[in-house]
């Protein structure tokens, strides 16, 4: 097979699908890195975030003449504490940020205290500290920070280990202030003298009595006496009095009339079986969401719906589930939803003609899905590729031959007159939802 015979180029719009779908293919070689990192149609983002990274390949990137690439690795999932200790003495201030941002992944490798202290002497740290709040950084940094040589940065970490005590009269103050975020903010302190909490409950601002309202002291009906206002956007505080319930309060807690109680209920670790079970039918959608992103004894089909009914930034990470990672989601294969068809292809126990079978589905999605399959027969994968509403897909299967990847990447381009960079508009992280009930 030639290149030629590989990749027929129709139009420049392909050839841009098809560079960024290799951005994100797992199977790229090094050598191919630096060429696709510099292609104008690359998303740098995909290349650095969603690959291994050799030591070689690492040290020629964090050499990169392009620090917004040097600070982008600094922070990418799949790099080691151990190779980012080598950015330390990057002289860019957005890298040292990236380092103590640390990565974006749930448990990231903190760096050795000496490296957080060696990024503390970078000269324009100092100057942003104003700017920023403590929980910025990561807490390994913050904590590192707190016996820094320089006293200002060390004086400005202490800050978020003690918070200003709250007294009644700083209370009763911000009570009868105009702020409504303070106001709100003290609505949930554990000891609150009676007429501050009194004063809360009957703030003009719904904020402040909704935030009143989920006090552990109070009951159903002075909850309800309130007048609190929650809907399905609204983000509501982690209420640590319920993450630690267990018993009788617990019970109170999934069983309440109130949205904010049950969705932190949704979080606490000792939920049982019939308490799950409620949670999982509950009317308000944050509530099983937040069931899905806490507990590991889920039933796949609540996952499932949850994820096909998220519109939140983070619904990818439901697919990281126990219960879809170990699930059989090849009873999905036949679903009138074709993004319950698109998740058969995480089931590692799938068939390969099944694989075949949705790669044909009538749905563009749900090709697209099965087209970076593993399973698929070059000849399929192929076919796949050449198909302009699933090419870009394609291009992202590891078993891409070596040749067409390259092919991709000398494939003629117009860089005079690239398409505008896409927009993402964050607004509601919780928008309205279209229930699903059948899957």
């Amino acid at each position: 097979m030639t290149k030629e015979d590989a990749l027929p180029i129709d139009n420049a719009h392909q050839t841009r699908a098809r560079v960024r779908g290799l951005g994100r293919n797992p199977a790229l070689p090094d050598r191919l890195v630096p060429r696709i990192l510099a292609h104008p149609a690359a998303s740098a983002t995909d290349v650095i975030h969603r690959r291994e990274w050799s030591d070689e390949l690492f040290d020629i990137i964090a050499a990169h003449p392009d620090g917004r690439l040097r600070a982008m690795l600094a922070q990418a999932a799949q790099v080691t504490a151990e190779q980012r200790v080598r950015m330390v003495d990057d002289p860019d201030l957005q890298v040292v940020f990236a380092l103590l941002e640390g990565p974006y992944t749930r448990r990231p490798q903190p760096l050795p205290v000496w490296a957080y202290h060696k990024l503390a002497e970078h000269p324009g740290l100092k100057r942003m500290l104003r700017f920023l709040h403590p929980p910025e950084l990561s807490s390994a940094a913050v904590a590192a920070f707190t016996d820094a040589q320089d006293e200002e940065i060390a004086a400005w970490a202490r800050t978020s280990d003690e918070p200003e005590p709250m007294t009644a009269e700083r209370a009763r103050a911000i009570a009868a202030a105009d702020s409504v975020w303070e106001k709100a903010n003290i609505a949930l302190e554990p000891v609150l003298p009676a007429d501050v909490v009194a004063a809360l409950c009957a703030d003009p601002d719904p904020k402040v009595r909704t935030y009143v309202s989920m006090r552990p002291e109070l009951s159903e009906q002075q909850r309800t006496a309130i007048g609190y206002q929650v809907s399905t956007n609204d983000r509501l505080p982690r209420l640590a009095w319920v993450l630690e319930a267990g018993g009788e309060q617990l019970q109170r807690c999934v069983s309440s009339a109130h949205p904010g109680l049950r969705r932190s209920a949704a979080r606490n670790k000792r939920l049982t079986a019939d308490q799950i079970a409620k949670l999982a039918a509950d009317d308000d959608f944050p509530v099983r969401l937040l069931l899905c992103e806490n507990q590991e004894a889920v039933p796949t089909d609540l996952v499932v719906r949850t994820y096909l009914e998220a519109r939140v930034i983070t619904r990818s990470q439901l697919l990281a589930h126990p219960s879809i990672v170990g699930g059989d989601l090849t009873r999905y294969a036949d679903s009138p939803h074709w993004g319950a068809r698109a998740l058969v292809v995480l089931d590692r126990h799938a068939p390969a003609e099944l694989i075949d079978r949705l790669s044909r589905d009538e749905h563009p999605g749900v090709r697209s899905w099965v087209a970076h399959d593993a399973r698929l027969s070059q000849e399929r994968l192929l076919e796949l590729f050449e198909d302009p509403e699933t090419t870009e897909a394609a291009a992202a299967n590891p078993n891409l031959p070596v040749e067409v990847m390259e092919a991709i990447l000398e494939a003629p381009i117009d860089t005079g007159n690239p398409p505008e960079n896409p927009t993402l508009v964050l607004g509601h992280t919780m928008p309205s939802h279209e229930p699903i009930t059948e899957i």
